[in-house]
């Protein structure tokens, strides 16, 4: 393995009747236990995130006025504030290409967030645009750097990012290094699983980037994002290889989607799995599922009707999944691009018209405050 200059890690890792009543009794009193071991499960985590990765929310409205809440416009990030949500993710591209989430927009839609109390995910895709586990491929003016100069590129580019985040009073407070990284980042050089030993050196100069760049501020938490959140061998074979670089991270990032993934079941079996095994905090920050008619479930019905009420129940289940995974390492969901156009808007929070769906209060059960009607 090279010896590199960023490899060595500069910080220390934060730390009726009577029968009747009867059988109501042994039908409800399992559900009402439910009920309340889910909300205090809550209550213990007030930390927990619900949140939406809103990284074209800008970009749309900067066409026109398309949010709605009761037929009335309204700024699309106040009705998300308006609902329960409490986190933002937000992603930058080295090289944002078609895309709109290069730096100055990123601080702006930041700052907008910040203002109106929310937290902050930030996303890094250390790409020319899209990076995902079916393509990870290196900004254009780092393709033919030796792998040295990648390393030190990648640690530059992001120490200058947080020093610019920290410097508009919007550092985050949580930190993906790299996008579902599953299949590895900044191809070919870091593609898995043929070079681990490279990849491991872009990992750790992200880390040590933001660490330069926060200078005695808080540090955020650092965030590993993989796609299979419903595959436990795939995580077991990513996450032991990782962490026998003593990579130093805080927090596990899955994505899960009802059409790639697996089951919710699936799903449980994996967060589970990931918080025991790793003893980590484990996050859900991209899922998503359709209001209308899609081709994920032309010949195969999904697990719930593709309508709004069908999506308003999808994202209460996937909610309730990982507020029950032990000892509280669950710590929150984030629903990918609810305020996006195009394509994206069928699986997105509002409808043709630009009126905000069901979908939006599926936290209330959780956010909204529970008022006893005693009088006390």
């Amino acid at each position: 393995m090279a010896n590199l200059p960023h490899r060595r890690y500069l910080y220390p890792q934060p730390i009726a009747n009577q029968q009747s009543i009867i059988i109501m009794k042994k039908l409800y009193l399992p559900v009402i236990v439910i009920i309340l071991m889910t909300r205090l499960c809550v209550a213990q985590n007030s930390d927990f995130a619900f949140g939406a990765d809103l990284s074209y929310l800008k970009q749309v409205e900067e066409k026109g006025p398309v949010f709605k809440e009761n037929g009335q416009l309204k700024p699309g990030m106040q009705i998300f504030k308006d609902h329960g949500y409490n986190w933002v993710r937000l992603r930058t591209c080295v090289e944002p290409a078609t895309l709109p989430n290069g730096l100055a927009y990123t601080i702006a839609m930041a700052k907008q967030a910040k203002q109106m109390g929310f937290k902050l995910l930030l996303d890094f895709h250390y790409s020319n645009a899209w990076a995902d586990p079916t393509k990870e491929p290196t900004p254009q003016a780092w393709q033919n750097l030796s792998h040295k100069q990648i390393v030190d590129a990648l640690y530059e580019y992001t120490r200058k990012t947080i020093t610019a985040m920290r410097d508009s009073s919007v550092l985050p407070d949580m930190i993906q290094i790299g996008n579902e990284v599953s299949n590895g980042t900044l191809w070919p050089s870091g593609k898995l699983p043929e070079n681990w030993d490279n990849f491991a050196d872009y990992i750790y100069a992200g880390i040590n980037g933001v660490d330069a760049g926060r200078g005695n501020f808080k540090r955020p938490k650092i965030m590993i994002h993989v796609d299979h959140g419903g595959d436990i061998a795939k995580t077991k074979a990513f996450f032991d290889k990782l962490l026998s670089y003593q990579i130093p991270f805080d927090v596990i990032g899955f994505s899960f989607y009802p059409w790639s993934h697996g089951t919710l079941i699936d799903l449980k079996e994996n967060l589970t799995f990931a918080a025991k095994t790793y003893n980590k905090d484990v996050y859900l920050v991209e899922t998503g599922y359709y209001w209308k008619k899609s081709r994920y479930f032309s010949t195969v019905p999904g697990p719930f009707p593709e309508t709004p009420e069908g999506q308003k129940q999808w994202l209460e289940e996937v909610a309730a999944v990982v507020l029950s995974v032990p000892d509280n390492r669950g710590k929150g969901v984030m629903w990918w691009e609810p305020a996006a156009n195009g394509g994206l808007r069928a699986r997105g929070f509002f409808d043709d018209g630009g009126n905000v769906l069901p979908v939006i209060d599926a936290f209330r059960k959780y956010t909204s405050p529970q008022h006893r009607t005693d009088g006390q």
